[in-house]
This record gives C-alpha cells, structure tokens and sequence, in this order.
C-alpha cells in the first residue's frame, strides 16, 4: 500500500483560511486519508472555512475511514480520554485526533503512514508512539521544495494563515527558510 499522509483538521483549516486547499491536494499527491471524525470535524469547521466543502466532494482525501472494529474502538476512546484528555459529556472532542494515532499504530498497513497535525501535545505523543509527523509548515515547505509554489509564495503563505488567526508553532522567518 502507497504511504498514506493524514492531515488533522487544524492542518484542513488552515490551508482553507487562505484558500489553498489546491496546493494542500497537491503536495499530498493521492497519498492524502483521513478518519471519519476527521471528515466530521471538517464538515463542521466548513462553517467557519466554506472552501472545506469541497473535500469530501472532490475526493482527493478519499472516503473517510470508519473504524467499526471493538478493540479498535476501545483503544480509540482510551486514547482519546487517557492522552488527550477527553471527557464523556463531550464524546467528538479529540477524536480524529485518537481515531488516527491508533488506525497508525494498530492497522499493519497503516504504520508507515504520516500524520499532520499542528496540536503540539499530540504531535509530541504521536512521536513518542513512533508515528512520523508532520506540521504545516513542513506541507508549506515540501510545496517550495516540489516547485509548486517559490519561497516568497510559501513565506507569503504562512504569513496569510497566522493573519487569518491560525496557529502554526512554526513560520519561515525569511523565503530562504523554505528551500531545506
């Protein structure tokens, strides 16, 4: 199975609040999943962010991946209480986030996937359980290095998501951040 790269919904929502969920599509380049509460968060989010309608129509993240398995899902919910500090009264809070640490760690054929997030708590225990991530600023940075977009673009780019009151833990400082 091709490698398959799963953006969180903080990662949908900042390339959509500058209108650039075209050169998130590209720069997954038909490796891209996500969960179904991932898809359920988005849906949500399109609210806010309308461009994420177009993702579960387009179908460049393909059809969500439902978890039906029991031991899959009572890993799910002790992960997403245990480490992400989810409560009973709020049953959707932190679980794309657990739905796809554990489909990672558990589905053999899953494992060598990447997951994206810019949750730091969560990038970090995701590290810690051997899963490869990713923030945006390295989807920005791989767009440069793809010639997809030129330095002062995807500098420019960065920019524009922190305008729009997103929260990336990293930023290219100057262009030149973009070509490593």
């Amino acid at each position: 199975m091709r490698l398959c790269w799963f953006p969180d919904n903080t990662v949908l929502c900042n390339f959509a609040a500058v209108d650039r969920l075209p050169l998130l599509e590209a720069v997954l380049d038909g490796r891209g999943r996500w969960t179904q509460a991932v898809a359920y968060e988005a849906e949500q989010s399109s609210r806010h962010h309308p461009p994420l309608r177009g993702i579960s129509q387009d179908g460049w993240l393909r059809d969500p991946i439902e978890i039906t398995d029991s031991r899959e899902l009572t890993e799910v919910e002790r992960v997403r209480r245990a480490v992400f500090g989810g409560v009973a009264s709020q049953p959707l809070k932190h679980l794309g986030e657990a739905e796809t640490c554990v489909l990672i760690t558990i589905r053999p054929e899953l494992r060598d996937s990447v997951w994206i997030t810019d949750d730091r708590s969560a990038g970090t225990y995701a590290r810690r359980r051997g899963i490869t991530t990713k923030e945006t600023y390295d989807l920005v940075n791989e767009a440069v290095v793809g010639g997809l977009i030129t330095p002062g673009d995807g500098h420019g780019l960065l920019g524009a998501m922190v305008a729009a009151g997103r929260h990336l833990h990293r930023v290219s400082r100057r262009p030149s951040d973009l070509q490593q």
